[in-house]
């Protein structure tokens, strides 16, 4: 009997160090072991024994003055190859080049499933807050990034005036509601033959990311999104073409 429950057990503990390790998607916090068991859905004694597991592994580090629970920069070295593999490494020094120039952070993003996750932020060398961090996962039709993404499908809902607006002005905007509403704007990568790539995204403040600041902006973004574009093209199978879109 042990030699069936023990596959079992250890998958359990599989699923439940992941569960842990999606705590940390978005924001780069840092979590205390009750706020990770709180996210995670998991009681605090099996929270701390994972945590304190994937501590030693790499995986996450533990701030020495507060207890406190961050990524560990193990995570980096394995997502490294999946990176080199969606040709980031070439296409960083133009996000940051871009981020620079327009002081807020670029990010890029990739279709998953019905999501858009961002895969890459450069930010910018001053003038950096919170505001310009964007959700790791959006809605492809409930987001400027996911817009962006979306916009070039041959096959869409014929009253789409969202997509038939990115499609008209290059761009998609988003008001974000909250007490200090953030405007996000993207761009598409888009390769040969339409091939829809990823897409190019900033957010602001909305006070700060105004009418005028947008039309500086969003050009910088076209001629960014056009210089990255091919470097999607070796990355072996990350672009989504619009026939694949379309089903989406």
């Amino acid at each position: 009997m042990a030699t069936i429950d023990e596959p079992r057990s250890g998958a359990r503990a599989v699923d439940r160090a992941i569960e842990v390790l999606n705590c940390f998607e978005g924001d780069d916090p840092e979590l205390s072991v009750s706020e990770l068991a709180q996210r995670a859905g998991l009681p605090i004694s099996t929270t701390h024994r994972l945590a304190r597991a994937l501590v030693r592994g790499g995986l996450l580090e533990q701030d020495p003055g507060t207890d406190r629970y961050r990524i560990g920069h193990g995570l980096a070295t394995l997502a490294r190859p999946a990176l080199t593999r969606l040709g980031l490494d070439e296409v960083a020094p133009h996000l940051y080049a871009l981020a620079a120039g327009i002081r807020i952070t670029v990010s890029v993003s990739l279709i998953d499933d019905h999501d858009a996750v961002t895969v890459f932020q450069a930010r910018p060398p001053v003038a950096f807050c919170h505001h310009q961090v964007p959700r790791a996962r959006q809605a492809l039709h409930a987001s400027a990034t996911g817009h962006a993404l979306l916009a070039y499908a041959p096959t869409r809902a014929a009253a789409d005036l969202d997509l038939d607006r990115v499609r008209r002005t290059g761009f998609a905007s988003e008001l974000i509601e909250t007490e200090d509403p953030i405007r996000a704007l993207a761009v598409p990568i888009v390769g040969p033959h339409r091939q829809v790539r990823g897409a190019l995204a900033v957010q602001a403040r909305a006070a700060r990311l105004d009418s005028e600041l947008v039309r500086a902006v969003v050009p910088a973004m076209r001629i960014a999104a056009g210089r990255i574009a091919p470097l999607f093209q070796t990355t072996g199978g990350t672009a989504l073409s619009t026939a694949e879109l379309r089903s989406r």
